[in-house]
């Protein structure tokens, strides 16, 4: 199956680059390229791409407005925001928006391939030390009190599981931790998301920090 890409940034050399890497495999095809947000959400309604490499700071409408607009579509692209900084607030407000996840822009090209193909089978792009340094610095977490009611309908392995993602850790690793088979913790991940009405990964990991399942610092 071919992935078919929108890039989306304000830096035609960034684009080029990025098309340079990606165009070289042959699952990977990139249908248009957009220098702001505003064209990118215009493309991807004529494009109808599977996946969207969406810059945060740009003219006209910034990355996270876009994000937002095109995970409100009928069937949204996954979308994977791209930043110089490793500890920027827009990256966080684009991953509660639903953004699949984060790349730093400097990230290798061997890193960037496997993050694409990672991000269409539903797997987060959850770089421990970035993703662990962001949350932490942006994370304020409502009351007890305040919780989703859904949560109670999660068991303790589930939150188990659950504070395991938040830390960062692979599905092999929490099977590791747990002393589980790997397809018991597929199972466990797939129930989090359905019983908590989360998109994916990344948003289990802002839910685990937002309600204090998971701390800073643990």
């Amino acid at each position: 199956m071919t992935i078919r890409i929108l890039l989306v940034d304000d830096q035609q050399l960034v684009r080029a680059g990025f098309r340079s890497i990606l165009e070289k495999q042959p699952d990977l095809e990139i249908v248009a390229e957009a220098g702001d947000g505003l064209v990118a959400v215009r493309l991807a309604h004529e494009q109808r791409p599977d996946l969207v490499l969406m810059d945060v700071r740009m003219p006209v409408c910034d990355g996270l407005v876009a994000t937002r607009q095109l995970l409100q579509l009928p069937n949204p692209p996954v979308v994977v925001v791209l930043t110089t900084f490793d500890a920027d607030e827009y990256v966080y407000d684009a991953l509660r928006a639903g953004a699949a996840g984060f790349l730093l822009k400097d990230t290798s090209p061997e890193d960037l391939i496997e993050a694409v193909r990672m991000a269409m089978t539903g797997a987060a792009m959850l770089s421990p030390g970035i993703t662990r340094r962001l949350i932490e610095a942006y994370v304020t977490r409502p009351n007890p009190a305040e919780s989703p009611a859904a949560l109670a309908t999660v068991s303790k392995r589930e939150l188990d599981v659950l504070r395991l993602l938040a830390a960062g850790r692979t599905n092999t690793e929490i099977a590791a931790e747990l002393y589980v088979a790997e397809s018991t913790v597929k199972s466990h991940v797939a129930r989090l998301l359905q019983k908590l009405d989360l998109r994916d990964r990344v948003q289990a990991v802002v839910f685990a920090y937002e309600n204090g399942i998971a701390r800073p610092g643990e």
